[in-house]
């Protein structure tokens, strides 16, 4: 698992970003939205890596490559 991941998950009513293997959230927040964009933030300034998000349901919805991360499969990345 790359150090500069991060995760954006269900944290009670709230949604937190997670690093992989780590139970503390690196932060918490009101929306979805505020999380996920602190998780590209933070690992942009890491160097690049992958940022997953998890619905609702606690299925992995999306996930981005942050650069200068390497996208596995950058011809179907179309969403970003």
């Amino acid at each position: 698992m790359p150090k500069n991941d991060r995760y954006v998950v269900k944290h009670g009513s709230d949604w937190a970003v997670k690093k992989g293997g780590v139970e503390r959230p690196q932060s918490v927040h009101g929306t979805q939205a505020e999380a996920e964009r602190t998780a590209k933030e933070t690992v942009r300034g890491l160097g690049g890596g992958e940022v997953r998000i998890q619905g609702r349901d606690g299925r992995w919805r999306d996930s981005d490559t942050v650069a200068p991360g390497n996208d596995p499969c950058p011809p179907r990345d179309k969403k970003h």
